[in-house]
């Protein structure tokens, strides 16, 4: 791994908790703390923590804050009713290609948008250049660090583990984010589970991890991330969606909203045209009942026609291969994808495949 890796304020703790460290996006994160399997199992029935410490945060101030974020993101912050609320959403060029998919929370001072690492410069430098014309600031926060502790019992953990967040911790709602102090604590995740993300001060991170640690939540890696996400049918920027690929093609139609009319987000016309003539291509999810791994990139073949597969991998909770997959519109309920030559039938599903620790998926 190269040097210049970026190191997050919890890698002295990934290094003492046994952390495989890989390079993800520049930055130095473990992929693992010695078994990739166990992690995943123990966010579907107890509790682990991630270290998204590598995420960018940026908080949004100004009297026109709203209406550049209405222009700025494909689904309306007018949706966030009170204060806390949680909005996800696709930001788009005007060909209607994602730039990234982000989380955005209404707050006492403005909002709270939260984008991804692996596109944190191109981001920051696509919002920044939106702003013309409007009165609002664009504040990154790389003085947060960000955990996600996530399982059925990641807020009891959470609660046990900080007693003064307890009361806070209950009365949260699915997907609202609240300030405490200097904290910033949301019940959010990438895994299909309860659980929460949790914003801090890089110097008040360690200790939060060793509290967490003490409390009986498991240090967890990408490589568990990576397999809890795509058996709860979540995207992953750059592989199930891109610059190149419309949220309609992505499974992401439900993040458009398409009134008010008069709302001219960035790439609404694209989509419009695109909705008009019938997508060519939806996102669904395959499931490999026979033996072998579906991988990203697999060709997939339906009536003559294909697609790819954009995720794929061995699920623990199911015990056999599933991925999520750019199909023709047509498609129905079975596939065939090129497994090593060999044209293997498939499942076609409705996302997702696991929901709450459960099978989800007729």
């Amino acid at each position: 791994m190269a040097d210049s890796a970026l190191h997050t304020p919890l890698y002295a703790e990934h290094l003492a908790a046994g952390g495989k460290i890989v390079d993800f996006a520049g930055w130095a994160l473990p992929i693992h703390y010695g078994s990739q399997l166990k992690e995943h199992e123990t966010v579907r029935s107890d509790a682990g923590m991630f270290d998204v410490s590598h995420m960018t945060v940026v908080d949004l101030t100004g009297a026109d804050a709203k209406a550049y974020l209405q222009k700025l993101i494909a689904n309306d912050v007018d949706k966030l009713g009170f204060v806390g609320k949680a909005l996800y959403a696709g930001m788009l060029n005007p060909q209607g290609g994602v730039i990234d998919d982000l989380i955005v929370y209404l707050t006492d001072w403005g909002y709270r948008v939260v984008v991804n690492a692996a596109t944190r410069a191109k981001d920051l430098a696509w919002m920044q250049a939106q702003t013309a014309g409007f009165a609002v600031e664009l504040n990154v926060r790389d003085d947060l660090s960000m955990l996600a502790i996530q399982g059925p019992n990641a807020r009891a953990k959470v609660a046990a583990a900080r007693p003064q967040l307890a009361e806070l911790i209950q009365s949260l709602k699915v997907f609202q984010g609240v300030p405490v102090a200097d904290w910033f604590v949301a019940r959010t995740g990438y895994t299909g589970e309860d659980g929460l993300e949790i914003m801090l001060p890089d110097a008040d991170a360690p200790a939060f991890w060793r509290e967490l640690l003490a409390a009986g939540v498991a240090p967890t890696g990408l490589g568990a991330r990576d397999t809890l996400r795509l058996e709860a049918g979540m995207n992953l920027y750059g592989h199930d969606m891109d610059e190149t690929i419309s949220p309609l093609a992505a499974g992401m139609g439900w993040t458009i909203a398409w009134e008010p009319a008069s709302r001219d987000f960035i790439g609404r016309a694209a989509l419009e045209a695109e909705r008009a003539a019938g997508p060519a291509m939806k996102q669904v999810g395959l499931v490999l009942e026979s033996r072998g791994v579906l991988r990203e990139g697999m060709t997939v073949t339906v009536d003559g026609a294909t697609g790819v597969i954009t995720s794929g991998t061995f699920s623990p909770t199911l015990k056999l291969s599933i991925a999520i997959a750019r199909v023709p519109a047509a498609t129905g309920d079975v596939a065939t994808v090129d497994l090593r030559g060999v044209a293997t039938p498939v499942r076609v599903v409705k996302l997702p495949f696991v929901r709450n620790g459960k099978q989800v998926y007729a």
